[in-house]
């Protein structure tokens, strides 16, 4: 994968669309780490960004974004790498592992997975995280809905 000389582009667009778009910001703390989990549509990034992670954009395409910081007192922490899987249920009752993809950028290391939904369609995401150096793997669980029309 290309590494981006810039600020972690993905994350920082992914944040600043949050208020025109139907994305959920979510955060866990335990154990020391803190686990930053959202979702959005693909068509809410910029044809930019989608080409240089090589993500599909469209309106009926879910991406999951989950990142893990170490908790470091003074400071907002430290991203570590680490193993992400994660399980999605539709309520329709399909169920499948989604494939995530680790992306590295200067100092901030993040997982995204790409999907499909349909308008309206609820997703419940099971995340796992190991954080590296550590062998305890903390779950955590999001809703999200989407709206695509």
């Amino acid at each position: 994968m290309k590494r981006l000389q810039s600020v972690p582009l993905l994350l920082t667009l992914i944040m600043l669309s949050a208020p025109f778009s139907a994305v959920a910001e979510n955060s866990t703390t335990v154990g020391g780490f803190t686990v930053h989990y959202n979702a959005l549509t693909t068509s809410t990034l910029t044809p930019e960004v989608a080409k240089a992670y090589g993500i599909q954009r469209s309106k009926y395409r879910g991406m999951l974004n989950v990142s893990v910081i170490k908790e470091k007192e003074g400071t907002t922490g430290t991203p570590v790498p680490g193993r992400v899987q994660v399980k999605t249920l539709a309520l329709t009752g399909q169920g499948a592992p989604l494939a995530m993809r680790e992306i590295k950028e200067q100092r901030a290391v993040y997982y995204i997975g790409e999907f499909p939904i349909q308008d309206q369609e609820k997703v419940n995401f099971a995340i796992e995280v190991t954080p590296e150096g550590t062998s305890e793997t903390f779950i955590v669980k999001m809703e999200q809905q989407f709206f695509t029309d």
